[in-house]
């Protein structure tokens, strides 16, 4: 049973301020920058370039995926870890086109995060419009799938709404039509209960900013089915991910199992704030982590509704088909949310209308739900958003 109140304690959270936004960027662990310090003056000033060797950095991509394979329910040596989330859909949707002969159509919806789409786009373009992207409602998905269909590539939870996807039901539909998967799961790892394992997913890929605690900017991860790894050539054809890339040969040969998804040099720095919010994990069951977050989702969601009758929601209200985000319609969403984080409710907005609220207990806690409840409350039912300071649009929303 996972302990809650030990977990909260491992993080730095301001004095008076309830985080409610760990969607977006988490909060940092408390051992992150003695960890990171470590780096810097045990490792990188005393064994320079050694360390690639004496301190291992070489090797972090697979250590760290290693890692995340547990919270997400992989097997290891599946997951690798570097670069951003956009490079990681560019490799793994054109690795999944060279798997393809006849079919030449991309399926997703319009729930997927706009730079999933870009990445598709591009590459379509490159390939000389050669495949078709097609966009659909979240709901019209299973309908649309068929044997024209050669990739369907989706984003298990909506980034503004917090809707989520039934990957088990959808996945397993897709592979009975001969559709190769691929997942973002950016909303979803450190989130939900994940078995990629069981459901046979193809591709995934995810970042470690959100509810993995990693830092602005920490790299991203992707895993490949170990039954389809060793036939997957990458198009983005990285040094690293060479079968023996210290030979430096000219020409590309993929390196053995996950490891031909290394592209670039390893992000050391990043990677040891990473190594440190990935042990917070060690205490943690993915099962309890699920079901507290729906408990404190719908908490929130019925005190909101109590007392904040012009709030709609606009996430769904079966939990099972929901993130571990709660997200509100409300008309003057941008300024209501200004006045709610300098009341000490951190949350965030999306355009055009939409406040959101991530909901993870491993920092957050019954009373800071009922706080946050009765200072949002405050804020828009006394219309104390309405002031010109809190209308001006900053560039991050």
């Amino acid at each position: 049973m996972t302990n809650f109140e030990e977990t909260k304690k491992q993080f730095i959270l301001p004095e008076g301020m309830i985080y409610l936004d760990g969607n977006s960027l988490g909060p940092m662990p408390k051992n992150a920058p003695d960890k990171i310090h470590s780096v810097l003056t045990d490792e990188w000033s005393k064994m320079l370039i050694n360390g690639w060797n004496d301190a291992a950095w070489m090797f972090q991509p697979e250590q760290l995926g290693n890692k995340i394979s547990r919270i997400i329910g992989a097997e290891n040596d599946c997951v690798v870890v570097g670069e951003t989330l956009s490079v990681r859909v560019y490799q793994a949707l054109s690795c999944a086109l060279r798997e393809t002969r006849k079919r030449k159509i991309i399926l997703t919806d319009s729930g997927n995060f706009p730079s999933d789409l870009y990445m598709a786009q591009g590459l379509i373009e490159l390939l000389k419009n050669q495949f078709e992207l097609r966009i659909c409602e979240p709901d019209k998905i299973h309908e649309n799938l068929n044997s024209e269909i050669a990739v369907l590539m989706l984003t298990d939870v909506d980034y503004r709404t917090g809707r989520k996807h039934n990957i088990a039901k959808t996945n397993k539909k897709a592979k009975d039509q001969g559709i190769i998967t691929i997942w973002d799961l950016a909303h979803s790892a450190g989130a939900l209960d994940l078995k990629l394992r069981d459901w046979d997913i193809d591709y995934a890929v995810g970042c470690t900013y959100k509810y993995l605690n990693a830092g602005p900017g920490s790299p991203a991860f992707i895993y490949v089915n170990p039954k389809r790894i060793d036939q997957v050539k990458p198009s983005l054809m990285g040094w690293l991910g060479h079968q023996s890339p210290f030979d430096f040969s000219l020409n590309y040969t993929p390196g053995k199992g996950i490891n031909r998804m290394k592209i670039g040099t390893p992000p050391v720095l990043a990677n040891a704030a990473l190594a440190a919010s990935l042990r917070i994990w060690d205490m943690v069951n993915m099962t309890d982590v699920r079901l507290k977050s729906i408990e404190l989702s719908e908490r929130f969601i019925g005190g909101l509704k109590n007392t904040c009758p012009t709030l709609k929601l606009a996430s769904p209200t079966d939990a099972k088909k929901r993130g571990s985000q709660v997200s509100f319609y409300f008309e003057n969403g941008y300024p209501a949310m200004q006045a709610i984080i300098e009341s000490g409710v951190i949350g965030d907005f999306r355009s055009p209308n939409i406040m959101r609220f991530g909901i993870t207990p491993l920092y957050i806690l019954e009373k800071d739900i009922d706080l946050a409840v009765d200072i949002i409350s405050n804020v828009l039912n006394k219309k104390l958003w309405d002031k010109p300071k809190y209308k001006k649009r900053k560039f991050v929303t």
